[in-house]
C-alpha cells in the first residue's frame, strides 16, 4: 500500500488516483477549491434556484431534498429553505435498524426546526434481510440495497411530485476520490459511483424475493431523467463537514455525546442514526486497509485541523476497532451469532494488503 504524502488515503481507495508526487485526488480537488470563484458559483445556484421557484403554484413544492436526519442533512435544508427560499419536500429512505437516539431526534428536528414535510420510505424488512445476507456474504456489501434505494428512491419521488430540482449534499468521488470524479454540479451519475453499483436487481431474485420486492431498485428511464435536474449542493459552496456540524447544531442537531462513544470512529457525529448500518462503511477496511477514521482524518488534515503525525496515530488506534455494538445490533438484526459474523468477516480480508496473525487476528503489511 502507498499512502498520500499529504493526507492518510491510501491508494486501495475504489478509483483513487495520486499524482506524480504522491498526493491523492482528494486532496488535489481540495486545493483546486483555490481556484474556485464561489461567490459566482453561489450566484448559479441562486439561478438555478430562480428558474424552479413557485413551478407548482405558491404554495406547492418547487424542490426536494434527499436527506438522512444527519448534519449535511440539516446544511442542505437551511440553504435551501431559509438562504434560497425555496419550499422544499424532504425524503429519505430508513433503513428499518434500530436507531440511535440521536437519530431519532434529528430526523424529526429537521423538520421541526425548518418547517419541512417529509416522506420516507421503510424498505420491505423481509426481502431487506435477504438481500443484505446475501450481499454481505457474497461481497461484503451488506447495506447495498439500502444503499440503492438512497440513490433511486428519491428520483422516482422528484418525478411524481414534479421537482425536477433535486438536491444532494458532497460529490464524494471527485471530493475524496473514486470513479467519474467529475466536478459538476449535476448528481445524474450519482449511481455510478460505487456505493450503489455493480449487482444487478436479477442478480437479487433470491429465496422467494421477487421484483415486486424491488419497486424502486432501478431508477427511472432515461426519459424522466432527463427531465429531472439533480444536483450536488457541494459543488456551489466550499464544503466543509465541521461547519456544516457547527450550524446544524444551532437548529438543533444532536450528536452521540453521552450517548455512544464509537471505537472505530475518531469523531462522533456523522453516520449517527443506525449503529447496525455501520458494518458496511467499516467493511472497506478489511477489503481496502481503510475506514471511516482514515476518511476523518484525511479531512480534519486538510481543513488544517490535525497534522499527518496526528492522523496516523488515531488512524491506528481507530479504523480497525469495529464497534461492538455495531456488531451487536448487526447481527441482532439479521439473526445471526457473532461467530458467524466474525467467521465472514475473515473470508473478507485482503490478502494482498493483510496477513493473518496465530492470536491478534488480520494485521495490515
Amino acid at each position: 500500500m502507498n499512502f498520500c504524502t499529504k493526507c492518510v488515503m491510501p491508494d486501495t481507495r475504489p478509483g483513487i488516483q495520486f499524482d506524480a508526487d504522491g498526493v491523492c485526488s482528494g486532496c488535489q480537488s481540495f486545493e483546486k477549491r483555490k481556484g474556485i470563484d464561489f461567490d459566482k458559483r453561489f450566484d448559479e445556484l441562486k439561478l438555478l434556484c430562480d428558474k424552479y421557484r413557485g413551478m407548482n403554484g405558491a404554495d406547492g413544492y418547487d424542490c426536494m431534498v434527499a436527506v438522512s436526519g444527519g448534519k449535511d442533512s440539516h446544511f442542505q435544508v437551511y440553504i435551501m429553505k431559509e438562504i434560497m427560499g425555496m419550499n422544499p419536500l424532504l425524503v429519505s429512505v430508513e433503513d428499518n435498524f434500530p436507531m440511535t437516539d440521536a437519530g431519532i431526534h434529528n430526523l424529526k428536528n429537521i423538520s421541526e426546526a425548518f418547517g419541512c414535510d417529509i416522506i420516507s420510505i421503510k424498505p420491505n424488512i423481509k426481502a431487506q434481510k435477504k438481500i443484505m445476507k446475501y450481499t454481505f456474504e457474497k461481497y461484503g456489501k451488506p447495506t447495498y440495497f439500502l444503499d440503492r434505494y438512497i440513490y433511486t428512491y428519491p428520483l422516482h419521488m422528484a418525478e411524481k411530485f414534479n421537482t425536477p430540482l433535486l438536491v444532494y449534499g458532497e460529490n464524494i468521488s471527485y471530493e475524496y476520490g473514486g470513479d467519474f470524479a467529475e466536478d459538476t454540479y449535476s448528481a445524474k451519475n450519482q449511481i455510478k459511483n460505487g456505493v450503489a453499483s455493480g449487482i444487478t436487481k436479477e442478480e437479487l431474485l433470491i429465496d422467494g424475493v421477487t421484483s415486486k420486492d424491488l419497486n424502486f431498485f432501478n431508477p427511472p428511464n432515461d426519459k424522466i431523467l432527463d427531465k429531472l435536474d439533480p444536483i450536488y449542493l457541494g459543488y456551489f459552496l466550499s464544503w466543509n463537514s465541521f461547519s456544516n456540524y457547527n450550524l446544524a447544531k444551532s437548529r438543533g442537531f444532536h450528536d452521540l455525546t453521552h450517548e455512544w462513544n464509537r471505537t472505530h470512529h475518531i469523531e462522533q457525529f456523522d453516520q449517527i442514526e443506525s449503529p447496525a448500518y455501520l458494518v458496511h462503511p467499516w467493511l472497506k477496511y478489511p477489503k481496502f486497509g481503510h475506514a471511516a477514521a482514515t476518511d476523518y482524518a484525511s479531512r480534519m488534515i486538510r481543513y488544517g485541523m490535525l497534522s499527518r503525525d496526528e492522523a496516523v496515530d488515531l488512524v491506528k488506534k481507530h479504523d480497525h476497532a469495529l464497534d461492538p455494538r455495531t456488531v451487536k445490533e448487526f447481527c441482532d438484526f439479521l439473526g445471526y451469532k457473532e461467530q458467524e459474523f466474525w467467521s465472514i468477516i475473515d473470508g473478507l480480508y485482503n490478502e494482498d494488503i493483510f496477513e493473518k496473525q496465530a492470536y491478534s487476528g488480520w494485521k495490515l503489511k
